[in-house]
């Protein structure tokens, strides 16, 4: 019987796929497409028993010129070697040298001329600016100073070892070098300076300033991807004790906590800072924006040198001026209080004294719950120009008021939700470690997703629509030819970089916690995912297959068509046929009934329009013997043409045009006025994956057929969604009304 069975089955399925010629497998498992699971990384997406990291710990040195706006520092680096490989050399990261101007970015940088071109872009398409930005490797040693040959390639640097460095042993050696820092508003990146020419003063954003070693994992060996400008850092996990030598009017805010607070601040400034430890419910100002002013007009020539300790981070950063004011509370969070602290000059008090501390604690509390306990015993938001830029404990984050001091509600909007996304960052990847410079999808996209979840829980009167997936519909409908996917390398993107790094995968999970999954398999999906791979180097196949262990939830269909391919979602509403079954007279002895069949067939042949023709007819009959195979017992048809007798029965065709196979949300309104919300799980394209009928019954005669009546999966073309087909205007206005 199994056998027949199997024949039968293969004989149908062989059918479908024969007759369906563009058959595409969209529910196929992904296997061919993802690495072998081994003992490093198993197949349900968890580390393997063998699994392996490195680790490198920092001792760094560092001093800030104020006169000349540069970086002059001096590290030894402790590098563990815990693979089971023996390395013969080190790769270190020259993030500083994307600014050298022969850099692999400025030569392979596209650009034009046209008329009338703003001199400030042209600048940055020339290179018209007289700046000598990148490293200068003073030198490489090892640690009783014996000088090491190294070998730079644009932003790499090779480290040849004297002698093999064998599994479960370290090296230590040291590097010295210095760099002009950039004028961030002639040469943008992910750190500089901002120069405020009204009171002559500088705030100094400083990141990838320091040489970095690179990671070195099972999937890939050493990560040797040159940083170009797009994909970010892919970054090993140490523990830093950093000195950063500043002008003594400086306030300093970095990665870690400050370990000499005597030295540094006044007595005032030490008692705020211990209360605001204390202090739950509002913000504490350790400097006060009076403070600041007056110290814009010091310029100490003096120095003093701030000193943080950081455990088990991947990156150091800080941010240095005389014009910060300095607002801190302490955030519950578990068992931990960390300290939220905010930077800001005069310029963004308006805004930022309001808003930004908030911020943090709300993004502390959103992502802790979804996620894992916040770590780290402090969180930093400091203001900058421009977007955002996220590190360990500190985040560099835009959004001022206007000079007349008014605050729209754009840049409200905007300020609040770039401070939730960059702190959000000390989750992914601070924490959850993905390879940025490979999948930025993987950070980004996952913490775009908990900043839409952030706002939504925490400013819903904000009218934030970011991230979600009728915010996507306008890029996914998009020229396909420029378009990629989203697992394509971050640095390959082109066009597509910011939709796909960030808000098409942010409203993936969007669909995946809404319609596909639920609230409840999702998150704990979602959690599963995070205290798995915190303080590891997740990559994507070990997100997709947690997602599925931990839900029991088969989303190869999904990950297939919305991170591998550029397919939009655009299901129709083709034909909508409304029957009856016909009264028949009582039939006790099973005879069969005979009806005409041909006017039937003619108009089922015909699409409709509207149900203005009435509900078709149909006959019932009896059920031939030779349909029960060998059964000897039989079903009472009277019986079930009774149960269908006066009943709405309803053919859907459903068409899918886009190529993303998706749930069919649909939503009936009946002639009483009352509506009912129905979902088709995706696999209702498994057989065909261009078109589907069903059937349905519904006790109530029905008006008016909507799929997707809230947007929820980011269809392009909402216009065929409606029936009847007279009724897509008017419905289509009010789709886009919602």
């Amino acid at each position: 019987m199994k056998k027949l069975v199997a024949l039968l089955l293969i004989t149908c399925s062989s059918s479908v796929f024969a007759q369906q010629k563009d058959w595409q497998g969209k529910f196929e498992q992904l296997d061919q497409l993802l690495p072998t699971p081994n003992s490093y990384r198993s197949s349900s997406g968890a580390p393997g028993p063998a699994y392996w990291q490195q680790k490198a710990d920092y001792i760094i040195n560092v001093e800030l010129n104020d006169e000349n706006q540069s970086i002059t520092g001096s590290e030894t680096i402790t590098y563990f070697n815990n693979s089971p490989e023996t390395l013969t050399y080190l790769w270190l990261q020259l993030d500083q040298n994307i600014n050298d101007p022969n850099s692999m970015t400025r030569q392979t940088s596209g650009g034009s001329i046209r008329d009338s071109i703003p001199a400030k872009f042209l600048a940055t398409t020339t290179g018209a600016y007289d700046f000598k930005g990148g490293y200068q490797i003073k030198s490489v040693r090892d640690a009783a100073d014996k000088p090491l040959k190294h070998t730079v390639n644009f932003t790499m640097m090779r480290i040849d070892l004297p002698q093999p460095l064998k599994t479960g042993e370290k090296y230590t050696f040291k590097v010295d070098w210095s760099y002009n820092i950039n004028d961030m508003m002639k040469i943008s990146g992910r750190s500089g300076m901002e120069y405020f020419p009204e009171d002559g003063n500088y705030i100094y954003f400083i990141a990838q300033w320091f040489p970095r070693m690179c990671v070195f994992d099972d999937y890939e060996g050493w990560q040797n991807k040159q940083f170009l400008g797009s994909g970010e850092f892919a970054l090993t996990f140490g523990d830093y004790k950093v000195r950063i030598t500043v002008p003594s009017d400086h306030i300093v805010g970095a990665t870690g906590w400050l370990q000499n607070p005597k030295e540094v601040l006044a007595k005032d400034q030490i008692e705020r800072f211990e209360t605001a430890r204390k202090t739950f419910d509002k913000q504490v100002w350790i400097v006060t924006e009076e403070e600041a002013k007056k110290r814009e007009k010091e310029r100490s020539k003096k120095k003093s040198t701030w000193e943080f300790h950081a455990e088990n981070v991947r990156d150091f950063a800080f941010a240095s001026s005389r014009k910060f004011i300095w607002d801190a509370m302490a955030v519950k969070n578990g068992v931990k209080a960390p300290l939220a602290q905010s930077l800001y000059p005069k310029e963004g008090n308006l805004l930022w004294s309001k808003e930004s501390t908030l911020a943090i604690k709300n993004t502390l509390d959103v992502y802790t719950a979804r996620t894992i306990l916040y770590p780290y015993p402090a969180a930093y938001s400091v203001n900058w120009v421009g977007g955002g830029m996220e590190y360990p404990m500190i985040s560099f984050n835009g959004g001022r008021p206007a000079k007349d001091g008014t605050i729209s509600e754009r840049v409200l909007i905007g300020c609040v939700s770039v401070i939730v996304h960059e702190v959000g960052h000390n989750y992914f990847p601070m924490i959850i470690n993905s390879d940025e410079r490979e999948s930025t999808w993987m950070d980004e996209g996952l913490n775009s997703f908990l900043e839409k979840e952030t706002m939504r829980e925490r400013y819903p009167n904000l009218n934030y629509n970011s991230n979600t997936p009728k915010s996507m519909v306008s890029f996914m409908k998009g020229d396909k030819s420029i378009m990629r996917p989203i697992i394509a390398g971050s640095d390959n993107q082109g066009r597509s970089f910011g939709p796909n790094g960030y808000s098409k995968p942010a409203a993936g999970l969007t669909i995946l916690r809404e319609t596909v999954m639920g609230p409840e398999l999702f998150d704990k999906a979602f959690k599963e995912y995070a205290e798995r791979w915190a303080f590891k180097h997740p990559k994507p196949a070990d997100f997709f297959r947690t997602m599925e262990d931990a839900s029991a939830v088969d989303l190869d269909w999904f990950w297939r068509g919305w991170f591998y391919t550029t397919d939009n979602t655009d299901l129709t509403l083709d034909d909508v046929k409304w029957y009856r079954v016909k009264k028949q007279v009582a039939d006790p002895e099973r005879k069969n009934v005979t009806t005409q069949k041909g006017d039937l067939a003619k108009k089922n042949s015909e699409k409709t329009t509207d149900f203005s023709q009435g509900p078709q007819e149909f006959t019932v009959t009896n059920t031939p013997d030779d349909a029960y195979r060998d059964f000897r017992a039989r079903i009472n048809d009277n019986e079930i043409r009774g149960k269908l007798e006066n009943k709405n029965i309803y053919e859907v065709t459903f068409k899918n045009t886009g190529g993303l196979v998706m749930p069919v949300i649909i939503e009936w309104t009946y002639k009483d006025g009352t509506k009912e919300l129905e979902k088709l799980p995706a696999e209702i394209w498994r057989i065909n994956e261009k078109e589907v009928k069903k059937v349905f019954v519904k006790d109530k005669e029905v008006i008016n057929i909507v799929i997707d009546p809230k947007l929820e999966t980011a269809d392009v073309n909402i216009g065929d969604n409606v029936f009847p087909k007279k009724a897509t205007e008017s419905k289509f206005d009010q789709l886009k009304k919602n």
